[in-house]
């Protein structure tokens, strides 16, 4: 019987999002996600081996790296008819390179158990190549696209937070674009995690596991007061601080989908054009960069695992580069009239 790849979500009686894609060892391998992966994650890496062996049409194990490369060359011919939200054509390499680690840690997970029906891992580590001189290296299969984040003028974040309608809204929108939280941060703060008299709050779940406590502005320690104080439901029966606030709902945790309602509300009346969650975050690291926020204490606000991911900011800070030219253009020049004398 022909296997048709189809996306499934339940929740389980613990509240885990359980997802699948209708093959045993695909599901298998997102069962094992469940505890290492976000619920988003876990999503996005069932909707990746859909669209996988969608194209493929075999089973797991009847995939082959040619497989895997004309899978590459549809997805980019696919894409030419793909237009993206930033408006160019295509599916972005970034959206590739996910699918195919989607794909690869799929095999890695089949091979780790000791499933003999697989031999290797049919996604190539890359194309190797080897210079004069040099040793030999892997060149990945598609070329990543390094793209600068987007991010909001302080007039753009002025009318977005004058748009919200709560001190919960602006409690959730002031820990992103004055603390640099992701939507999922926000959304998972416990009241045990609020540090009022440390100005502070406790990420106890970030990206990678990894925790901090990071300092907040005190603007989001007023909102958030006058959220707790005069908004939360007496009867709410949850530790996250942000609940729904109305409808049958009233009470229970906010979800990822209502936090960007409420984004979505607000940009419409303040008559932006973007300004998501993660473009908020992206705009407070810009901000603290600017102010000359150290790229070490950048990292830690941030929660980032590598240096080198922070190190964009410098990019996105206005005055950076154009500061860093003119100090070294100013050296130069000072060095050439002394020579002319």
């Amino acid at each position: 019987m022909r296997w048709e790849p189809r996306v499934s979500r339940s929740v389980a009686p613990g509240g885990d999002l359980q997802v699948s894609v209708g093959h045993p060892l695909v599901d298998e391998y997102l069962q094992f996600l469940t505890a290492r992966t976000r619920p988003n994650t876990r999503l996005a890496v069932a909707f990746d081996l859909k669209v996988f062996f969608s194209v493929v049409d075999k089973t797991p194990v009847r995939v082959t790296s040619a497989d895997v490369m004309a899978f590459i060359r549809q997805q980019r011919a696919a894409g030419a008819k793909v237009v993206r939200l930033d408006g160019s054509a295509g599916l972005s390499p970034r959206t590739i390179r996910r699918r195919l680690s989607s794909v690869s840690g799929f095999y890695a997970y089949l091979l780790a158990r000791g499933d003999t029906s697989v031999a290797r891992n049919p996604v190539p580590q890359g194309l190797i190549t080897r210079r004069e001189g040099e040793r030999r290296r892997h060149r990945p299969l598609v070329r990543a696209v390094t793209t600068l984040p987007r991010v909001l003028a302080p007039a753009e974040v002025d009318a977005l937070v004058a748009a919200l309608h709560t001190a919960r809204d602006r409690a959730m929108v002031d820990a992103m674009v004055l603390g640099g939280l992701r939507r999922c941060e926000v959304l998972g703060l416990r009241l045990e995690d609020i540090r009022l008299g440390e100005r502070r709050v406790f990420v106890a779940d970030g990206k990678g596991g990894r925790q901090r406590l990071i300092p907040v502005s005190s603007r989001f320690f007023s909102s958030l007061a006058r959220y707790l104080d005069d908004e939360r439901p007496d009867e709410a029966r949850t530790d996250a601080v942000f609940v729904v606030l109305k409808g049958p709902r009233r009470g229970e945790r906010l979800s990822a989908y209502g936090l960007d309602e409420v984004l979505r509300g607000a940009r419409q009346r303040a008559g932006l054009a973007h300004g998501t969650c993660h473009e908020l975050r992206h705009t407070c690291l810009t901000r603290l960069r600017e102010a000359g926020m150290s790229l070490e204490a950048l990292q830690a606000q941030a929660g980032h695992a590598s240096i080198e991911t922070t190190r964009v900011y410098l990019h996105l800070a206005d005055d950076w580069l154009a500061a860093e030219y003119r100090r070294a253009a100013a050296a130069i020049e000072a060095q050439a009239l002394r020579v002319a004398r």
